[in-house]
């Protein structure tokens, strides 16, 4: 459950509210790459008119969708070369996503289909790679040939293929051809727009692949579907798990106390109190739960390890979670307790004298 809370609060680096993403695939076999970008600037053009709609943009692949491409390259400067993950995108990709330009200018129009090759990388890149200091004019994969792309710009850090992953040096170039992922940013509801939207997409070619629609949230959740499913099953099993022990103890603790009926009775008719008889029965059964729980923490402390690949954010033994754990197991055991020590401690001592 903690893995899940924290997953849910990490911060990706753009903004995933009010986000409809649109899967298009332009079959490159049928699509050159100017047809491509005539094609993406007419959908553009069409979805920035819809009602509602403040931006709009496209990417080669949607963020957080588990997709990654990466590589190694040049950095002029640098003898040895460089990894990072790479992402094409369209005019105003940062601006829809609301990721902050730090330094230098976004993609320009004229940036698509130029010969001069441009690049924006995020601050991870500069980071690890320049040492804090600016990258702008410097050159991406410079060969003889080749003068490879100039570095125009400098983001802010995004989270690319999924939140559990830390976010790495990363190089923005302009898409030009291939499928491609629409970000539409609303001001209302996105999914109110996925009628029009397919509709716009039809009018422009009727023999594209059906659009895929979803929200940037509804994405999001989706990758986060095993652990939603492992915290609420854990939840599930837990919780059975300390209903079965409470039931247990109040069964143990009920026989018991009817077992010592007659001692009890005894403990009375010299003077016990009521407070005391309780705290007979329930320090009783405090103690089957210390043992009980001290069991169980040296068991779990051994066995946790073994869950760590599921968690995040989280230690396998996380002293905060065993102590919270515990603690609760102590409280409801201690509820159970009350019931059959209450029973206990009204009982009449001339009857129970009697009572084999």
């Amino acid at each position: 459950m903690r893995t899940l809370a924290n997953l849910k609060s990490i911060n990706p680096g753009f903004d995933t509210r009010n986000l409809l993403l649109v899967e298009i695939d332009l079959k490159d076999n049928e699509y050159a790459a100017q047809q491509a970008q005539n094609l993406y600037r007419e959908l553009e053009s069409r979805f920035s008119s819809l009602p509602g709609v403040s931006n709009v943009s496209y990417s080669s692949a949607a963020l957080l969708a588990g997709s990654l491409w990466s590589g190694d390259t040049t950095l002029e400067g640098r003898k040895e070369k460089v990894q990072r993950n790479l992402l094409s995108v369209g005019p105003h990709f940062f601006a829809t996503m609301r990721i902050p330009l730090l330094a230098g200018r976004a993609f320009a129009p004229s940036d698509f289909g130029s010969k001069h090759k441009v690049a924006i990388v995020n601050r991870a890149f500069v980071e690890r790679y320049l040492e804090g200091r600016s990258p702008i004019g410097l050159h991406l994969g410079t060969s003889q040939d080749d003068p490879g792309a100039e570095i125009v710009g400098v983001a802010g850090d995004a989270r690319y293929d999924n939140l559990k992953h830390p976010v790495e040096p990363t190089e923005y170039f302009p898409l030009e051809k291939g499928r491609a992922d629409f970000e539409l940013r609303t001001a209302a509801r996105p999914a109110a727009l996925v009628p029009i939207a397919r509709s716009i997409i039809q009018q422009l070619d009727t023999h594209l692949p059906p659009p895929v629609f979803t929200t940037q949230s509804k994405q999001i959740d989706g990758s986060l579907f095993r652990e939603r499913l492992v915290a609420h099953l854990s939840s599930l099993f837990g919780l059975l798990a300390l209903a079965l022990a409470c039931l247990g103890l109040y069964g143990l603790l009920s026989y018991e106390a009817t077992r010592r009926t007659r001692e009890i009775g005894i403990r009375m008719a010299m003077g016990a109190q009521q407070r005391d008889v309780l705290r007979l029965v329930v320090g009783q059964g405090i103690a089957l739960v210390l043992v009980g729980a001290a069991a169980g923490i040296a068991g779990a402390l051994g066995l946790t390890r073994y869950l760590e690949s599921l968690l995040y954010g989280v230690r396998p033994s996380d002293p905060a979670t065993f102590l919270g754990v515990a603690v609760l197991l102590t409280l409801v055991s201690f509820a159970a307790c009350c019931i059959p020590a209450r029973r206990a401690s009204r009982v009449d001592p001339i009857t129970a004298l009697r009572y084999e």
